[in-house]
């Protein structure tokens, strides 16, 4: 079945498929990963080799140094395991007002790595942490076993340090299957009722996620037979009201290699932003993504955007 993401945005209002200005920039930093989550949707795991180089890296640095106010989005893999992400971090802090990373905690508790917490309150990171539900056996069915004990007891570090009240400590959560999470507000309350009544912790904010079909869990649909009738929940569903906010309209990401694409799961799908001409374009071509009006790649896993309350990496986008 042809759902024809483009068209369906088109039809509501032909500007809303353009880019509207760059305010989020994110950066994957690679796909290596101390897990191998079911629902990954760049592969993450131990022995993948896709690792940004410090050269991309400084190419990346002298853009938001030129242009002041601009987020930063850190994500994976586990962005940690780059072995040049603390001088990432570190350089970023000093041009960007807000440098946000994207952490699965367990890497806390990987070799070499028990410098992350202290280090992330003394840059006053902000920290979004995957934790795809407030079960034990969810967490671990979805992420592996032992994920859960390692993740909380790695949330309880950053509460002792200031996490959850001086400094922003997200939450992000996604289904553990092929359905639509529950409503963003509600779950919220549950999972903040839920791990302080049972561990003390506490966070600032919940965000929700659709499962995108791309990478592991496209193939986890494609093997259960399932891929069509998941587009089509995610079609049927489609919320006209959340397209003026759709992330891809304000947000550009780079791969590894300095490649440009209209969101990490158009990276994970090949399908990166091209110029008139129809030449890939990489972080050298960024000056003119700040107000530019180009069309957004798009395909049908674009509908887990607009589905329901709307997904993006900051949470719904229901108002």
């Amino acid at each position: 079945m042809n759902y024809d993401f483009k068209e369906k945005i088109k039809n509501i209002n032909k500007d809303y498929i353009k880019f509207a200005g760059l305010k989020t920039l994110q950066v994957n930093l690679g796909n290596m990963c101390n897990q191998q989550c079911c629902h990954c949707h760049v592969n993450g795991g131990a022995e993948n080799s896709k690792i940004m180089s410090k050269t991309v890296m400084e190419k990346i640095i002298i853009f938001l140094k030129k242009h002041p106010g601009i987020i930063l989005d850190i994500t994976g893999g586990c962005p940690e395991l780059n072995p040049d992400f603390r001088l990432f971090v570190e350089y970023a802090k000093r041009v960007c007002p807000e440098v946000m990373v994207r952490t699965n905690l367990t890497v806390f508790y990987e070799e070499g790595m028990a410098w992350l917490p202290e280090w992330y309150k003394e840059k006053r990171v902000i920290l979004t942490a995957s934790l795809p539900c407030y079960t034990e056996e969810n967490v671990n069915k979805q992420r592996g076993n032992g994920v859960f004990e390692k993740s909380i007891s790695a949330l309880k570090k950053l509460n002792s340090l200031g996490y959850g009240k001086d400094i922003n400590l997200n939450i992000m959560c996604n289904p553990c299957g092929e359905f639509l999470p529950a409503p963003q507000k509600k779950l919220e309350r549950d999972f903040k009722k839920e791990l302080f009544k049972k561990y003390g912790i506490i966070f600032n904010k919940l965000l929700t996620l659709i499962n995108v079909p791309v990478g592991r869990f496209k193939n986890y649909l494609n093997s259960k037979g399932k891929m069509e009738e998941y587009i089509s929940l995610l079609a049927d569903n489609f919320n006209p009201g959340i397209v003026p906010r759709i992330m891809c309209r304000s947000l550009i990401n780079i791969d590894w290699q300095g490649v440009l694409y209209n969101c990490d799961f158009n990276q994970a799908a090949g399908l990166p932003i091209r110029g008139n001409g129809g030449e890939i374009m990489g972080i050298e071509n960024m000056d003119g993504f700040i107000h530019n009006t180009n069309e957004i790649v798009t395909a049908d896993h674009c509908y887990c955007c607009t589905a329901g309350e709307g997904s993006s990496c900051m949470g719904v986008l229901a108002v």
